[in-house]
């Protein structure tokens, strides 16, 4: 039988001479009339490869366990406002997680339950597709019981940004409990789930970890695959563990890194290493800690500071040599990370959550609803993510990607800054936050105190967000019944050796003022 080609729906709209005309003057290209008709016609050339593009089946990422839509929980099963969904999915009946109840940030895939990332713009998208850790916690037998609150796209370091309302401390539930990672963190404080998945671009792990008094681990770039969350900026997105200890963070850590039978996933097949939850107790006797002077100077709130500083110096209780060491480029790093940052504004808001020019698996449902969202409703952005767009698009009009590329550029200074005085120092220690929980705005609160309450809140942790290097946020002590967090900075890939003086220091407990 002869082949018969029919009509099929396009998959793109062609350009009217009117649209390309308009588009040339835009852009000041100042086509003639001959070189838009001419256009016009070539696009038909280019339109039959976007059209047969469409028609080729895509990859996707494996979803192995069954499970049921779940549901968004009223108010009386709703703790600390902490969770978007609560579904409940079991994994492996074997495997290191098995018993563990876990909750999935929610710019993290899970198939077939809905994904907001905090966002209005994203209401009524469900993926179907589970982010490569969601399969690695369900493979080692973990049990997800919901999606956790996160602040709208992931760009509040406070937990009032979110589309369903604030995020409450457990600590103290008329403060904040951090963000981005909010619901995780809260959950996890409130006792109501063992461990949870985190993002962290800016501090969205420690923050909250430090505020609600757990542990939060951001591993080093690259170490967990990204592969299935929504992206902010690419190369300071970075997913880790938080838990109730040091224990579980490591045995998450494990999973989540891929670790099988000890093996390094970075390394050759016949490479064993031990696992992390096997390192904790090894001690930290003859390991060279500093006190990153900077750091301290930069807390708006001396308690915290002396806090911190306590809980470093009885480290020496344990073997370990604690002494001050000074990085003076840290006090420029939240001046990098804005460089930086604003890369986020074309890949996360041009490049609906997904951006542009990085081998991997793209997420094209999620491009697609983000982008019909954005170009639909882009007044349901937070007041956090109208600052976003707005300065994002004002510098990029005015100054192309110059302070990006020097933000790139300067990275590599800091990277080498802090690189240089970890040959020396086995970790470095610093406060995670400059004070302590902030107080929830009130519902009348103006537009300038709400940025008054998130924008200074990331200072300490931006900068290994630039240069990747693991960090650990462990509670140090109390101020006034609030939690306090110190931060253990490590070697790129040492994520060892950062757990193992988290570990050291759980044992010996911190101090409350």
């Amino acid at each position: 039988m002869a082949s018969t080609e029919y009509y099929s729906s396009p998959a793109v709209c062609a350009p009217t001479e009117k649209d390309l005309t308009k588009l040339s003057d835009e852009l000041n290209l100042k086509c003639t009339s001959e070189e838009i008709k001419s256009i016009a016609a070539q696009f038909k050339n280019v339109s039959s490869s976007y059209q047969r593009l469409s028609q080729i089946p895509e990859p996707s990422l494996p979803v192995k366990y069954h499970r049921v839509p779940g549901h968004r929980p009223n108010v009386d099963d709703n703790p600390y406002n902490a969770w978007s969904w609560k579904c409940d999915i079991q994994g492996s009946n074997v495997g290191k997680l098995v018993g563990k109840k876990i909750g999935i940030k929610d710019n993290i895939a899970v198939a077939g339950i809905p994904m907001m990332n905090g966002s209005k713009i994203l209401e009524g998208y469900t993926p179907q597709l589970d982010a490569t850790v969601v399969t690695r916690i369900l493979d080692a037998g973990g049990r997800i019981v919901g999606k956790t609150v996160c602040e709208d796209l992931c760009t509040g370091a406070c937990s009032f940004t979110s589309s369903t309302g604030p995020v409450r401390n457990p600590a103290d539930e008329t403060r904040n409990v951090g963000g981005s990672s909010s619901g995780s963190a809260a959950l996890i404080a409130g006792n109501k789930i063992d461990m949870a998945l985190g993002g962290d671009q800016g501090g969205s792990i420690r923050v909250p970890a430090s505020w609600s008094g757990i542990v939060g681990l951001k591993p080093t770039y690259g170490l967990i695959p990204y592969t299935g969350a929504m992206s902010l900026e690419i190369t300071l997105d970075h997913l880790g563990p938080m838990a109730a200890n040091v224990y579980d963070c490591a045995l998450l850590l494990e999973v989540l890194a891929g670790y099988d039978e000890g093996r390094d996933p970075r390394q050759p097949r016949d490479l064993k290493v031990k696992p992390y939850t096997s390192l904790l107790e090894m001690g930290i006797q003859g390991k060279k800690i500093g006190l990153l002077q900077e750091g301290f100077s930069m807390c708006t709130q001396r308690d915290v500071a002396d806090i911190v500083e306590r809980a470093a110096m009885s480290l020496v209780k344990v073997g370990a040599t604690v002494e001050y060491v000074s990085v003076p480029l840290h006090l420029d790093s939240c001046a990098i990370w804005t460089g930086v940052r604003l890369g986020a504004y074309n890949n996360m808001i041009l490049g609906n959550g997904n951006g542009y020019n990085w081998k991997g698996y793209y997420a094209t449902s999620l491009q697609e609803a983000f982008y019909r969202g954005r170009t639909t409703r882009p007044y349901d952005y937070s007041k956090t993510v109208k600052l976003f767009c707005l300065i994002g698009e004002y510098m990029y009009k005015m100054y192309g990607n110059k302070f990006y590329a020097k933000g790139q550029n300067l990275s590599r200074v800091l990277t080498h800054a802090y690189d240089k005085v970890l040959e020396e120092y086995d970790v470095l220690i610093l406060p995670t936050t400059p004070h302590t929980a902030s107080k929830l705005p009130p519902g009348d609160c103006s537009v300038a105190g709400y940025f008054e309450t998130i924008l200074p809140v990331g200072k300490l942790t931006q900068s290994f967000n630039v240069t990747g290097h693991p960090v650990i946020s462990i509670p140090a002590g109390n101020s006034k019944q609030l939690p306090v967090g110190m931060s253990i900075v490590g070697r790129h890939f040492d994520e060892a050796t950062v757990l193992q003086v988290a570990r050291s220091f759980e044992k010996i407990g911190g101090e409350d003022i």
